[in-house]
């Protein structure tokens, strides 16, 4: 690649990978770690700095090469929310995401215990098939859903990878808010995704099965939560009861992007109750 396009070809693969989203793996990761009972180990650096770009370009950049046919009619595409991707950069997200992981991936393979690269190995996998052939778990109603549980695998791998046990509560937990959260998040592309032939788990149910179904899984994740850290497991129900009335009142594709923002801040939110009582309390040595 001539190093005149480098920055703005580099700066278009960030924009793929979805900068804003980075919270649900690098933050997950960081949590996990912190879970451990230590505020930082050197171990886990490979692992963080991989949940940044690398991982996230994986994500995003597979299904963004995957759904061009429906980002070409969605109009959030295009913007923070996700990138429009053209058939021309299909290579070099393919190149992009290969020279970003792989390395990482072979240094894992080398230096972590089995346990933790069996769920990295999952973790890379149900991304990947998430929106890839034949597998391709979005397009399948339910399994688009829980293959999301997979956004909470760093939390598991992470302490493996240190040689801990993880906080399973704090695991299941998440991976049922992330269930949940995929398929709220989905009610704003249910014309989209219709419209294209693609039958999720919001274009089964409909707005207000969402509601139901989103509230069932949230309703979980905040007894595990509660099972871990009280304060945690009341603002998650505070912010998901709020989502999801918004929703039940108003039940339309529409309301669903209007709330997508609020979507988006609830993992900052209740991942800033969460970080800041495991700083204090690994500052003050109280968590261990």
């Amino acid at each position: 690649m001539p190093q005149a396009g480098f920055a703005p070809a580099a700066l278009r693969m960030v924009h793929i990978s979805r900068p804003v989203l980075w919270i649900n793996t690098l933050g997950t990761g960081v949590v996990g770690m912190w879970l451990t009972g230590t505020f930082w180990q050197v171990e886990a650096l490979a692992l963080l700095i991989w949940l940044t770009l690398p991982f996230n370009l994986l994500i995003y950049g597979v299904n963004d090469i995957f759904d061009q046919d429906t980002d070409a009619l969605n109009p959030r595409k295009g913007s923070l929310e996700g990138a429009r991707i053209r058939a021309s950069e299909v290579r070099a997200i393919w190149l992009a995401v290969l020279v970003t992981n792989v390395p990482f991936l072979a240094w894992f393979a080398l230096t972590l215990p089995p346990a933790a690269l069996t769920w990295i190995a999952l973790y890379a996998l149900v991304f990947v098939f998430y929106s890839a052939p034949p597998l391709r778990f979005k397009a399948r109603p339910y399994l688009d859903s829980i293959s999301n549980a997979a956004y909470a695998f760093p939390l598991v791998l992470v302490p493996y990878a240190l040689g801990h046990e993880p906080v399973w509560a704090a695991a299941v937990g998440l991976m049922a808010w992330s269930a949940a959260k995929h398929t709220y998040d989905a009610v704003q592309d249910i014309d989209e995704d219709r419209g294209a032939g693609i039958t999720t788990t919001a274009v089964r149910l409909g707005v207000r099965g969402v509601v139901a179904w989103s509230g069932a899984w949230w309703a979980v994740s905040t007894v595990c939560f509660a099972l871990v850290n009280i304060p945690v497991a009341v603002v998650n129900a505070l912010i998901a009861g709020w989502l999801l009335w918004g929703l039940y009142r108003d039940p339309r594709p529409a309301t669903g992007h209007r709330l997508y923002r609020y979507s988006i801040a609830f993992p900052y939110v209740a991942g800033t109750v969460a970080g800041v009582q495991l700083v204090v309390a690994l500052t003050l040595g109280l968590y261990r």
